[in-house]
C-alpha cells in the first residue's frame, strides 16, 4: 500500500500521532512531502518521528558521508513533516566482519557528531535506537550489543539535539535483559518503540541463541499484543515515570492485524494512565 492509504486505515486508530519511516517515501521533493504531511494532519495525527536507517560502518569514507549527507536531508524532511523537537532515528550501521570493533565506534560517533550541528538547525532529537538489523541490511546492527552502544553513547555527551530511542523488543533480540538495558540509558531516552515479543509453545529462551549471544529473528520468538508477552512493561513504565520521560510511545504491532493493534493501543494508554496520570497521553502508531 501507499503510504496514503496507511495513514487511511490507520484512522481506525485511537492514537494521537503517526510515525514514519524513510522507506514509506516515493519522493523527498517538498511538494510531495508536504502531500504527506497534509495527509497526516488531515487524518489527525502529529508526526512525532521519522525511522531512518543510515549506514555510517562502512568501509569507504566516500559511502560513510553519502549516508551523512541523506541522514541531513532526513533531519531536513523531520521538521517539515513533524516541526521542533520532533525525532530523526539514527542508527550505527551493520555490523561487517571486516569492521573492527574499535574503527567502527569511531567511524559512528564522528558521522553523528557531524549531524548534530544539522539537527541543532532544524531543532530536531537525533534519537539512536537499540535497533536489530533494517530490512534492506546484509548484517545485523554494529550496535547491537549493549556494549557496544555505551561506548558510542559516551563519545557523544549532546543531550539536548541527542539521545536514545528505546525498544525492549530489540534488547531481547540482542540477548541482553530489557530493563537492565533501561537502566543503563534512562536518563536519555528520548523516545520509545512498545512491542512484544513471545516464545513458541515448547520453546525455550537459551535455545534461540546463537554463537555471539543474540537471538536473531528465529521463527520461534514471535511478535503480537504488547503486554502480553516477555517485556515486563509495569516495570519499564515505572522506571520511565521515574525518569520523568515526556517522549512519545510508539507501538510497533499489527503482524496478525489491526484488532491486535488496537489491544495494544488500549494496554499502553493503561500503562501511561497508572505511571504518568490521565492527560500526557501521547500514544502513536509506528510503521
Amino acid at each position: 500500500m501507499s503510504v496514503f492509504d496507511w495513514i487511511q486505515m490507520a484512522r481506525s486508530l485511537d492514537a494521537d500521532g503517526l510515525e514514519m519511516y524513510e522507506g514509506f517515501f516515493t519522493s523527498l521533493e517538498d511538494t510531495y512531502v508536504d502531500s504527506v504531511g497534509e495527509a497526516i494532519q488531515t487524518a489527525g495525527f502529529a508526526m512525532p518521528m521519522l525511522c531512518c536507517s543510515p549506514d555510517f560502518t562502512q568501509t569507504d569514507a566516500a559511502a560513510r558521508q553519502r549516508a551523512i549527507d541523506r541522514e541531513a536531508e532526513m533531519i531536513r524532511i523531520t521538521r517539515r513533516l513533524g516541526g521542533a523537537r520532533s525525532v530523526c532515528r539514527v542508527l550505527s550501521g551493520q555490523r561487517r566482519p571486516d569492521v573492527r570493533v574499535e574503527e567502527g565506534i569511531e567511524w559512528v560517533v564522528d558521522c553523528i557528531q557531524q549531524l548534530l550541528p544539522v539537527a541543532r538547525e532544524y531543532d530536531v532529537v537525533l534519537g539512536m535506537e537499540n535497533h536489530y538489523k533494517d530490512g534492506f541490511w546484509k548484517f545485523p546492527e554494529f550496535a547491537q550489543k549493549k556494549d557496544i552502544f555505551l561506548k558510542i553513547l559516551e563519545g557523544i555527551p549532546d543531550r539536548d539535539h541527542f539521545g536514545i530511542q528505546y525498544d525492549p523488543s530489540n534488547a531481547i533480540v540482542a540477548g541482553d535483559d530489557p530493563l537492565d538495558w533501561l537502566g543503563a540509558v534512562q536518563d536519555r531516552v528520548v523516545s520509545m518503540h512498545a512491542s512484544d515479543r513471545y516464545l513458541s509453545k515448547g520453546t525455550a529462551i537459551d535455545e534461540l541463541r546463537q554463537s555471539d549471544g543474540t537471538l536473531g529473528y528465529s521463527p520461534n520468538l514471535k511478535h503480537g499484543v504488547v503486554g502480553k508477552g516477555l517485556n515486563d512493561y509495569e516495570a519499564i513504565f515505572k522506571l520511565l515515570a521515574k525518569n520523568h520521560y515526556s517522549g512519545w510511545i510508539s507501538i510497533e504491532d499489527g503482524m496478525n492485524g489491526m484488532e491486535e493493534m488496537a489491544e495494544s493501543l488500549v494496554f499502553l494508554r493503561g500503562m501511561v494512565e497508572s505511571h504518568f496520570g490521565k492527560n500526557p497521553s501521547r500514544a502513536q502508531k509506528d510503521k
